[in-house]
């Protein structure tokens, strides 16, 4: 079991937590065709694997909400920066596909 491991948010909490006004960043790490079906208006969109080069983009306050498809590289993501520097980092669980399931279903799931 790894010294950090990741936490993960429901889409439930994750809209609560939009809807309250927290402090959050979300970084969607899809690519580019991933998020021209489907993406938060408000989100930082670094694909996966260029993330360790822009680690100078993430925000040091508040929750940093890593999201994806459905749930397993921004799990990946999240665990990877939680042991690099943002102990902020969770994942969505579910990823935006949950997201479009229960909560939004404005959101074209694919």
């Amino acid at each position: 079991m790894p010294d950090n491991p990741v936490t993960d948010i429901t889409v439930q909490a994750f809209a609560e937590m939009r809807e309250s006004g927290a402090v959050y960043t979300l970084l969607d790490v899809r690519e580019a065709d991933e998020i021209a079906i489907c993406a938060f208006d408000d989100s930082l969109n670094i694909p996966m694997q260029q993330t360790p080069a822009n680690l100078d983009k993430l925000p040091g306050a508040g929750t940093l909400v890593v999201v994806c498809h459905l749930g397993q590289r921004s799990a990946q993501v999240a665990a990877w920066l939680r042991q690099n520097g943002f102990p902020n980092a969770v994942n969505l669980a579910g990823g935006i596909d949950a997201w479009a399931r229960e909560v939004d279903n404005d959101f074209r799931i694919y």
